[in-house]
């Protein structure tokens, strides 16, 4: 049996704390800490559109994320524009707008910030459940205020990491087995089951088929206790 350092079973998440309406101004806020990963994501409301979409009727959801100065080990340049960032806030966007249906949403954006505090793996994934939960609040106040007419979410969502670590399939990674792990992978799905996007990457070795097989399952375990926690924050307010 493999050891982690935080004494979790191979397929265990990390304990996940969200604290919602986190910040006064916003639409939408949450505080998500997966174990010492903690993100605070935001929704806010914009009366536009992109200009390919102006005057279609359809709405735009999209993301942006960056990571605090001392939210690593070392200190990161402030407002650094990177490949990584860019990469991550696309992934961010393209999940989010994968479950909410856009003509409902009118000629409006909704835009998630998402802003790392404090990493140690896995904060993309956070990002995109906070970024979420976020999201619906911002909906939900929305409808409550007359703006819309419903909450245009067609499914939950969830994502994960995965990978291999010392010959073993591991669910969920820290920075420390990010940083030495064979396999790395993040599967993003929705609660039907369905994926999104799955991005996996030969670290230190290839893998087999059978693997990656096992990888998505471990993902999809995970991803369904995920949405079990988002389905008892949203009872009342989504039923899908």
């Amino acid at each position: 049996m493999i050891k982690r350092s935080d004494k979790r079973k191979p397929d265990q998440l990390r304990k996940i704390n969200v604290q919602r309406k986190f910040m006064k101004y916003a639409e939408g806020s949450c505080l998500i800490e997966m174990g010492q990963t903690k993100v605070v994501c935001t929704a806010s409301l914009e009366k536009n559109v992109p200009l390919f979409l102006r005057n279609s009727g359809t709405g735009w959801v999209t993301a942006e994320y960056g990571m605090l100065p001392r939210s690593t080990q070392v200190r990161i340049v402030r407002d650094k524009v990177s490949g990584r960032r860019m990469e991550i806030q696309r992934l961010i966007g393209r999940s989010l707008r994968s479950v909410v249906d856009l003509k409902k949403l009118g000629e409006r954006t909704i835009k998630i910030d998402c802003d790392v505090i404090q990493a140690d793996g896995g904060t993309r994934t956070a990002s995109i459940i906070g970024g979420f939960i976020a999201l619906v609040d911002c909906l939900e106040r929305l409808r409550k205020g007359g703006v819309i007419n419903e909450i245009s979410v067609t499914d939950f969502l969830g994502a994960v990491s995965v990978g291999i670590f010392s010959g073993k399939h591991i669910l969920d990674l820290t920075f420390q087995e990010d940083s030495a792990a064979d396999v790395d992978m993040n599967v993003v799905m929705k609660g039907t089951g369905e994926f999104i996007e799955i991005q996996g990457t030969a670290e230190q070795r290839s893998f087999s088929q059978d693997d990656l097989g096992a990888l998505l399952n471990l993902g999809k375990k995970g991803i369904e206790d995920i949405i079990d926690i988002e389905r008892n924050l949203f009872k009342g307010i989504l039923v899908l």
